[in-house]
């Protein structure tokens, strides 16, 4: 089995943190999300992982380089022309079953089954309240039948969530390319949605598998929620501070300084960071970051930022100064 990991958007919702590093490499819980996701892979029988990378690719291969032996290919996405045009890309070199997973996302899946799966392809998908935001499909007696992006009246509420498992990659890769002639977009792209409906409609077997976790990192309040839930669930450690206060569950690199202060809950600091005189509640403050003399809440600090003054909430990206000049 081939793995492809999409990751060429601009992760515009997540300026201004992906001004400088790809929206993959945004850390909750004391790694970045791609990690999270890699991670979840490890023991497949997994042949290569490609990802398909654009802006600031490179970042994207020195974190994989860096931190995973398996082997890895890297396809570039030069025009963003949509989640179907990112696997058209990767075609001369996918043959056999593939998974499919967007970084978007982590989820909890059992994906040690696919080996054993009888269905031409498996979509997860988690049940919503609101499914307009989502992609859906629409399934009888467990087979899908119909898949719908955004929908703007209510078809379905099992919302699609990144991760596709489809045996057949040939048809996949065949029926991507019928969009791409056809021209077949859904608001101006090509949905990777559309070329499932094209082969659902050749009579490919889809089911859909319901996850009971799934959360995502695609913006500034969705990525503190991520990081709450993994600091709750086996992500959380803590490191020596002086003279300071640690509420759990907490992240803090053993290379961070932590004085005078008051970290927690659900605080995740990474690596050569300092705090000092401080109370950081419910907020990401990333590598080499900065913070003195501030009340922080549901914020996300950047690499190499500066903070002093006691601000309530913000969100700096990396290697920026903010102070609060006093009397203001």
């Amino acid at each position: 089995m081939k793995v492809i990991i999409p990751l060429a958007g601009f992760g515009t919702r997540l300026r201004p943190h992906t001004y400088t590093k790809p929206k993959p490499l945004v850390r909750v819980a004391g790694k970045p999300v791609l990690g999270h996701i890699l991670d979840k892979l490890t023991g497949l029988p997994i042949e290569e992982t490609i990802f398909v990378v654009g802006y600031l690719g490179d970042q994207i291969r020195e974190y994989v380089s860096a931190n995973y032996t398996f082997p890895a290919r890297y396809v570039e996405q030069k025009e963003l022309k949509g989640q179907a045009h990112a696997l058209h890309l990767t075609a001369d070199y996918v043959s056999g079953p593939v998974l499919i997973v967007f970084v978007d996302t982590i989820f909890e899946a059992d994906l040690s089954t696919l080996a054993d799966e009888q269905a031409d392809g498996v979509i997860y998908v988690k049940e919503v309240d609101d499914p307009r935001r989502f992609g859906v499909v629409i399934a009888e007696n467990g087979r899908i039948t119909r898949l719908v992006e955004k929908p703007t009246t209510p078809v379905s509420n099992l919302a699609v969530i990144g991760v596709y498992y489809v045996k057949n990659s040939a048809l996949m890769l065949e029926c991507i390319a019928e969009l791409i002639e056809r021209d077949i977009k859904t608001q101006g792209e090509y949905f990777l949605a559309d070329a499932f409906q094209l082969m659902i409609d050749r009579g490919a077997r889809f089911v859909a598998r319901t996850v009971d976790v799934w959360e995502d990192c695609g913006k500034p309040e969705t990525v503190l929620h991520t990081n709450r839930y993994l600091l709750e669930h086996g992500g959380a450690q803590e490191a020596k501070t002086e003279n300071s206060v640690i509420v759990p569950p907490v992240y803090i690199d053993s290379s961070a300084v932590i004085r005078d202060s008051v970290i927690g809950p659900y605080v995740s600091v990474a690596g050569g960071s300092t705090i000092v005189r401080s109370i950081v509640r419910d907020s990401i403050v990333n590598e080499r970051a900065h913070i003195e003399d501030a009340n922080l809440i549901q914020s996300l600090i950047g690499k190499d930022a500066v903070v002093r003054g006691s601000f309530q909430r913000l969100n700096v990206g990396d290697s920026s100064q903010v102070e609060l000049t006093p009397g203001e």
